[in-house]
């Protein structure tokens, strides 16, 4: 993350650099040139929410968070991430991309000059012996409280909103982004039930809204067969579970504490290999979470963060570089006499 130390000119090492801003660190005098400059906004959505004796109230924070901050890392590892920088040539830059301001979309330009970091153009073409900048992004406060299931509702700790205040909460929260001239907005997530929530939230802003709205879900970036590659045949993916348990080792290895459960071992799944949901009042076992604690460890956790923070970082890099939207349309009927 771009350094923000009291005093600093953090806007103007974003501009240089690129990596994240935090918004709430930036002058509201300077939110238009931000805005300009940024590649995408990142809004963190989590939970807070029992996970088990051994893993903290905030883990699905810790991971939204964690996973939001490798989503703009140096391009030196992955590759620019700016349209029109690197070898693939491309689009404009996404402030010229987005169309003219009039339905919240970000100024065409930005000032950097009186920020010292050059336009935007120059920075994603770094001149002769300068390391090329990373994909700017502007990192916006998480949102900590969510829709919970009824398994996990009952535990100590455990914060549940109503689903319906949910979707509500986080439509205003992501239309607001974008109207602040963010159209471009990645959400990570760090808990599964938001994912129903928030992609109903999207459906409607976008309804509303020209915005490009991108919702990754952590836990899907490494796959079943990678993380039985790592842990064995034993289930791991559970909540609380061995895979959850080593991210958050991966990020903050002091907050967990392995000897504190023994081994839970899941309910077992259905015998099929179709896709399907299934939601049961209170599987057995189960104590607000269940899984095989003892396969986790710090080297997974490290493991873990390294494929799906890259995974992340791929997905950004190509959904940066794609054409924006066509604004929404109230009249989406032909009209009389059309083809």
């Amino acid at each position: 993350m771009t350094d923000v130390t009291p005093g600093g000119d953090h806007v103007a090492a974003w501009l240089a650099h690129g990596g994240l801003v935090p918004v709430a660190r930036v002058p509201g005098g300077e939110l238009a040139a931000v805005a300009g400059a940024a590649d995408f906004a990142v809004l963190p959505v989590g939970a807070v929410e029992w996970h088990g004796p051994h893993l903290p109230l905030g883990t699905d924070l810790i991971l939204a968070e964690g996973f939001a901050a490798e989503s703009a890392t140096s391009s030196a590892a992955t590759g620019s991430a700016r349209p029109g920088g690197g070898s693939g040539g491309g689009a404009a830059g996404p402030g010229a991309a987005w169309p003219a301001r009039g339905d919240a979309a970000p100024a065409a330009g930005v000032d950097a000059a009186s920020s010292g970091g050059g336009t935007p153009d120059e920075a994603a073409t770094p001149a002769e012996g300068r390391p090329a900048v990373g994909p700017r992004g502007v990192l916006f406060p998480a949102v900590p409280y969510a829709a919970c299931p009824g398994q996990t509702r009952p535990w100590p700790g455990t914060v549940a909103i109503r689903p319906e205040i949910a979707v509500g909460y986080l439509a205003d929260v992501i239309e607001g982004i974008v109207a602040a001239g963010f159209p471009r907005l990645l959400i990570v997530n760090g808990h599964d039930a938001n994912m129903s929530t928030v992609r109903a939230a999207m459906e409607w802003v976008s309804g509303r809204r020209t915005a490009s709205l991108l919702l990754v879900n952590w836990f899907q970036l490494v796959t079943p067969a990678e993380t039985t590659e790592l842990y064995g045949p034993l289930v791991s993916r559970g909540h609380g579970g061995a895979y959850e348990t080593s991210g958050v080792l991966g990020f903050d290895p002091g907050a967990v504490r392995l000897g504190a459960v023994d081994d839970l071992p899941p309910k077992p799944k259905l015998p099929v290999t179709h896709p399907y949901v299934l939601v049961e009042s209170r599987p057995d076992p189960w104590q607000g979470w269940s899984g095989h604690i003892s396969l986790a460890d710090e080297p997974a956790g490290r493991r873990v963060r390294e494929l799906a923070g890259t995974r992340l970082r791929e997905v950004v890099a190509a959904w940066v570089a794609a054409p924006p939207p066509a604004p929404p349309t109230a009249d989406p009927l032909p009209t009389e006499g059309g083809s």
